[in-house]
């Protein structure tokens, strides 16, 4: 391996990280439905078979990557709807509104838990089915990534040993990211909400892949400026809100005092 082989592999594999952050904000918090003792298992297992599925799946695209972006729906209704969708839009499509149910699911989870909280103790969540999700939302997630290692080489070693680094990689930060949220409950909703933004995000990339328009209008994939600027915004209103509410606390805690 030569030097521009080293380099071209340490920007995959950085490549892989950075489009990784959304699937990982997904795996914690999907992760947290299984037993506290196994959730760690789960999360390394669901990896590990995503990896060997992605490694396959990067084979297989790059073997038949026209078929996957060959239109085999159309759709003109004018005025109304009109697009052209390939097996690449449809599983975007897919995944995008699999996310946004899952984060809506959750919400309304903590906004009436004590209305859920004995059905989900009588509906256990199976380890099977938490990996399960894992693995096909990961593979879900991995379309994109793949993609784009695909146009930045043509080496599939190096595209292969990327892959595998990049899922290494997912698999040591899989726990940071847990261990954050589980120690700082608060950002779970914070969390939630920008899961549904990347549900969202999912959503007008395939829009803009199947070139669909709605009433005349394009649906445009959003600007990763835009979508990082946003998670930004919320991020800095969670954590002036907490800080707020923190001092709230504090001045009642310390008028309860003064009036003992």
């Amino acid at each position: 391996m030569n030097l521009d082989d080293l380099f071209t592999l340490c920007m995959l594999v950085l490549l892989q990280a950075v489009l990784g952050i959304d699937n990982l904000l997904y795996i914690s918090l999907e992760s947290k439905h299984a037993p506290a003792a196994k959730q760690k298992y789960v999360r390394r297992l669901g990896i590990g078979l995503a990896i060997i599925l992605r490694v396959g799946l990067l084979f297989l695209l790059t073997s038949l990557i026209d078929l996957f972006k060959e239109p085999f729906l159309k759709i003109d209704l004018p005025g109304i709807v009109s697009g052209e969708f390939n097996i690449h839009s449809l599983i975007v499509y897919l995944g995008g509104g699999f996310i946004i149910y899952t984060a809506i699911k959750e919400i309304w989870h903590m906004i009436s838990m004590e209305e859920h909280q004995s059905m989900q103790k009588q509906e256990p969540i199976s380890i099977n089915k938490v990996i399960f999700l894992i693995v096909v939302m990961n593979l879900v997630f991995s379309f994109d990534s793949i993609l784009s290692v695909i146009a930045l080489t043509s080496n599939l070693w190096i595209m292969t040993i990327a892959v595998l680094l990049g899922g290494v990689l997912m698999i040591w930060l899989a726990e940071s990211v847990s261990a954050f949220l589980q120690k700082n409950r608060m950002y779970e909703v914070l969390g939630l909400f920008i899961l549904f933004l990347v549900g969202i995000m999912l959503l007008t990339d395939a829009g803009h892949l199947s070139h669909l328009t709605l009433f005349g209008n394009a649906v445009e994939t959003m600007n990763q400026t835009t979508f990082y600027f946003i998670i930004i915004i919320m991020v800095l209103i969670d954590v002036i809100q907490s800080r707020y509410q923190k001092n709230i606390l504090k001045i009642k805690e310390q008028k309860a005092n003064i009036q003992k």
